[in-house]
């Protein structure tokens, strides 16, 4: 089967999930019993109704985002061949693929260094280094294309930036930097793997260099499963790459809602006149803020073909610290004052549809409970908002995992997984909402990420 008849088979069932969700929901009303008859005002007094409307409106913030995705989705072939090169290899600029950490996983980092370096030689990519940023040392093996960084306990940046920011912008010194203007960064974490594709894609987005930032899928299913709650969970964010991400960096070039801290590819001139160096709000969520600076400076960007592997958090617990962090940190680079409002505006409105999560996810027991008459056009976003987001789930799950891998059968079951795991995951992004707002913001929290340590426990 060839992708353009998968993405077309895609775009089907993404529609017939749609018309199926809007006639059974009401969003499309094909009968009389789909109208709601009751007067709100005089059944449940004019201060409910009000609040009931608002939870229903509240809904329509995630509209923005909804509509990149089905977009995304529909207008790029979700299913793309293989990544040709468009360009020799040895043709390519130089590459330094940045990988930070704390250090508290040396057995990790040094077996995905050596697996990196293979797959960049296997690709034919010859002109680049593996440059390893930590806080603790690590002892890397000595080697010519690998180069291990430890940052200085006593390094300040000038803004008192922390965390990854720190050991990011302690990279970019004068007298630590050995890189030139023109080279390239592929910044990825610790526990991220390169594949041919994805490396066939950098070389061609190098190649072209028409913008200076870039960024590509990552998938959490590959090799083996830790956590299938958390890696069913996390299919969502497969499609958030190929929808919303793709759209926004091809069709509009620029970060409209942010982008992910792994899979980046800067160029380095454009990196250090963005900086990292941006204080302790900038250090929570620094891929964001980064974005965001980029973005009101003129700098463009664009989808980079090929896919990362990474693995979903091993814990629940870590699962929601980390949607705690999320959260945190891009309602700091809302609100701050670096960042001209015209750019964070629809980023602003996608960070407050989760801040607001609570209230309208309430309006699935609300609206069968206290049913209201809505204009048809409003019972018609909500209904396709939501089978948007289910949808999601679905074909994250479909992109992630191999049919021929897992058959027909376990491939059925991790689709129909995928579909009741949002419930919990509906659950755990309500609690991180509420934890994030009441706790302290200024923190950085590293998951587990060596599957090692948790099989010799």
């Amino acid at each position: 089967m060839n992708s353009t008849t998968k993405h077309l088979l895609h775009c089907t069932l993404l529609i017939t999930v749609i018309v199926t969700f809007e006639v059974f929901s009401g969003g499309i009303k094909i009968d009389e019993n789909s109208f709601t008859i009751v007067d709100p005002w005089t059944e449940y007094g004019q201060v409910a109704t009000v609040l009931l409307y608002l939870l229903r409106f509240l809904t329509l913030l995630t509209l923005p985002q909804v509509l990149f995705n089905f977009c995304g989705l529909v207008f790029y072939n979700a299913f793309p061949e293989k990544v040709v090169l468009k360009g020799s290899p040895l043709l390519a600029p130089f590459i330094c693929i940045r990988v930070v950490t704390r250090g508290d996983f040396p057995d990790l980092v040094k077996t995905n260094v050596l697996r990196n370096m293979n797959t960049c030689l296997d690709t034919g990519l010859e002109n680049f280094l593996i440059e390893v940023v930590t806080d603790k040392a690590v002892h890397l093996a000595q080697h010519r294309r690998i180069r291990e960084i430890v940052v200085p306990k006593e390094y300040k940046t000038r803004t008192g930036a922390l965390f990854k920011s720190r050991a990011l912008q302690y990279c970019l010194e004068d007298n630590v930097n050995v890189l030139n203007d023109n080279d390239w960064i592929v910044h990825l974490d610790e526990e991220t793997l390169l594949t041919e594709n994805s490396v066939r894609g950098i070389i061609n987005f190098v190649l072209d260099g028409k913008h200076p930032f870039g960024q590509g899928l990552i998938t959490y299913a590959n090799e083996n499963v830790v956590n299938w709650l958390t890696t069913l969970a996390d299919s969502f964010r497969v499609s958030d790459d190929m929808g919303k991400l793709r759209l926004q960096f091809k069709l509009f070039h620029k970060p409209l809602f942010s982008w992910k801290g792994s899979y980046v590819v800067t160029q380095v001139a454009a990196e250090r006149s963005v900086s990292f160096d941006n204080g302790i709000d900038g250090s929570v969520a620094e891929d964001c803020f980064f974005a965001m600076r980029a973005f009101s400076q003129g700098y463009t960007f664009n989808f980079i073909d090929g896919e990362m592997y990474e693995k979903s958090p091993f814990t629940m617990l870590d699962f929601l610290q980390q949607r705690k962090r999320w959260l945190q940190g891009i309602l700091l680079v809302v609100h701050s004052k670096m960042i001209p409002f015209k750019h964070k505006l629809l980023l602003g409105i996608s960070v407050y549809s989760w801040v607001t999560m609570p209230f309208s996810t309430s309006n699935i027991i609300f609206a069968a409970v206290y049913p209201i008459p809505c204009p048809n056009l409003v019972d018609f976003v909500c209904a396709f908002i939501a089978a948007i987001n289910i949808y999601m789930y679905v074909f994250g799950v479909i992109k992630s995992f191999s049919l021929y891998r897992f058959g027909l059968f376990r491939f059925l079951a991790c689709v129909l997984g995928a579909v009741c795991t949002i419930p919990v995951n509906v659950v755990i992004e309500n609690v991180a909402v509420i934890w994030g707002l009441v706790g302290k913001k200024h923190k950085f929290y590293v998951v587990q990420k060596d599957v090692r340590v948790l099989e010799t426990v």
